[in-house]
């Protein structure tokens, strides 16, 4: 999923400075879950620009602002609102913003009401972490299903750095060293061979950005 946060009041207020009557989207998928754009927070946002002196003409919470198609049908039902608005401010992370934008056809003001942070798997003690960077080029086969390339404050690929002290890095003398981790892993799965072969540079050409895929045969 994708972790996002709300901007603060006074930064939201800042782009919205031009614009008095708005329309508010949330995200039912990942700000839901992480609590920056869901239900509760639509209604937060809703109150503190009529507090402001803003004319809020509605608000949604779409499924997954990311598909086009679940903001086409959002849109179709909620266009009388739409067109008396004008800006439209998105609780959720940048690609949703985007998404809203390339189907707004109204030529409103898209506007972002939350930061992206990172992508995230869910721990048992339901903190967010970050485990991959999508770099476009997987090693997890290699280091037993670490992430180097993220968990390892230097992306670094054939071990630890001269800084790991008491398998903690020294970056971050909490965060426990994702080499070390590594090892461990390897170990426990008789895998130390994989991990001492020393691995050739990162090929940054697959990080290229933007990314596109369109998939030719699509799951049934």
């Amino acid at each position: 999923m994708i972790v996002s946060k709300k901007k603060p009041i006074s930064d939201i207020l800042k782009s919205l400075h031009n614009y008095n009557k708005i329309f508010i989207i949330g995200c039912g998928t990942c700000s839901t879950t992480c609590k920056s754009g869901g239900e509760a927070e639509v209604n937060w946002i809703k109150d503190e620009l009529i507090r402001a002196g803003k004319t809020v003409t509605g608000s949604t919470v779409i499924e997954s602002p990311c598909i086009a198609s679940q903001v086409k049908v959002d849109f179709a039902k909620n266009r009388k609102l739409l067109s008396q608005s004008q800006a439209i401010l998105v609780m959720a992370c940048g690609s949703g913003v985007q998404s809203v934008l390339e189907n707004d056809r109204l030529s409103l003001r898209v506007l972002p009401g939350c930061d992206t942070l990172f992508a995230a798997a869910i721990d048992a003690s339901n903190a967010f972490r970050e485990y991959c960077s999508h770099c476009g080029q997987c090693v997890l086969d290699i280091t037993g299903g670490i992430c180097p390339v993220t968990r390892c404050a230097k992306g670094l690929l054939n071990g630890p750095c001269g800084g790991m002290n008491k398998g903690k890095c020294e970056v971050d003398k909490d965060q426990d060293c994702a080499w070390v981790l590594i090892y461990k892993q390897a170990t426990k799965q008789n895998n130390l061979e994989a991990v001492k072969a020393i691995q050739p540079p990162k090929d940054h050409s697959k990080t290229i950005k933007p990314h596109k895929l369109i998939l030719e045969n699509k799951p049934r």
